[in-house]
């Protein structure tokens, strides 16, 4: 295993933090408190690089605030100082962590992603069936509570055997501890914010660990993974209920997870595969009914912004191409008719 040293001092360089803004910025510009930083932007970077060098540098608190996506979640946002430094650390982690992580984790990286998440399930679906002519049987499980549930010790522990910089920890651990979730105790400090740039490496480096047992100790060939989301297939449902046994034991004795009671379920191929806001069946792939709901909901809603200029027209197209983006990876034709002709009559209303 590859250990990584002075890797602080390249944080911690002008260079690399002005790299970090211009990351940082982009489609941010017009937000107060983004303009408000870059008024003074080498001031405030240049102060940023003297306070981690300094070892005076300290992480400052979160705002929260609700999304519904389209479950209520509660995002913390950090002041920008602080998300500037999450990129240039984001960048670095990245480097090193990105090699060691499965081809079929396809949260929050880049050339993956919900599409080819879904894709590849479908492509394991064919496999195991063999074109769909034998038994097929997909587990499927979401982690309970995932952000707030990531052990802060048990994460530092897995960074540590990666990074030797002792300075690099250091601020790690700064950023680490800056937050406890809803699920820590006197004893546990736990929870990443949803909404921090780091909370995504962070996550699939906490579950990379999972991803290596997966494959190596239950040695399943097909499986996929988003964030807290997985599908294990297999042609014997008594396989896949003897490692789901084996997962629960790993999850709580290695990371301290859970899995929700309510979503393990287990699926034959033909009544289709829910995964990832599309539910896969043999030759073609529907778009989940939430899904549809949460795509007119939302463009109907961007459409009204835009008729009371709170955004521009295009960012308004860029959200429908989005959301046709999303139509067009399933069999929805009339689907996407449909929002179109919804898309115009919202815009004469």
């Amino acid at each position: 295993m590859k250990n990584y040293k002075k890797l602080f001092n390249k944080i911690v360089e002008p260079e690399h933090l002005f790299s970090a803004w211009e990351e940082f910025k982009s489609n941010k510009r017009k937000k107060v408190d983004v303009q408000s930083f870059e008024k003074d932007l080498e001031q405030n970077i240049f102060d940023l690089s003297r306070n981690l060098k300094a070892k005076t540098y300290r992480h400052g608190a979160y705002t929260g605030f609700y999304i519904y996506d389209p479950k209520r979640r509660h995002i913390h946002k950090a002041i920008v100082r602080d998300r500037v430094l999450h990129h240039a650390i984001f960048k670095i982690l990245n480097e090193i962590f990105e090699p060691t992580f499965i081809p079929n984790s396809f949260s929050c990286r880049i050339g993956k992603g919900t599409h080819k998440g879904v894709n590849a399930v479908s492509n394991m679906v064919r496999k195991v069936s063999r074109n769909y002519t034998a038994p097929c049987i997909a587990l499927k499980c979401d982690i309970r509570k995932f952000f707030d549930s990531i052990d802060h010790e048990i994460l530092l522990g897995i960074l540590r055997k990666r990074i030797k910089d002792q300075d690099l920890m250091e601020l790690l651990e700064e950023i680490v501890v800056s937050f406890n979730g809803s699920r820590s105790d006197l004893f546990n400090q736990r929870g990443v914010p949803i909404g921090n740039l780091t909370s995504q490496i962070f996550a699939n480096i906490y579950m990379n660990e999972f991803d290596q047992f997966i494959k190596h100790e239950l040695k399943a060939q097909y499986y996929a993974r988003y964030t807290d989301d997985f599908v294990i297939l297999s042609h014997n449902e008594a396989i896949l209920r003897d490692q789901l046994d084996r997962i629960n034991s790993f999850l709580k004795s290695t990371l301290a997870l859970e899995l929700h009671p309510q979503k393990v379920i287990f699926r034959r191929y033909h009544q289709g595969i829910d995964f990832l806001g599309y539910v896969v069946f043999p030759y073609h792939k529907l778009v989940r009914a939430k899904t549809r709901r949460r795509i007119f909901n939302k463009l109907r809603n961007k459409v009204k912004d835009f008729r009371t200029g709170t955004i521009n027209e295009e960012t308004l197209n860029q959200s429908l191409q989005s959301y046709l983006g999303v139509l067009s990876n399933a069999d929805a034709h009339e689907l996407k008719d449909d929002l179109m002709n919804h898309f115009w009559i919202w815009l004469k209303e």
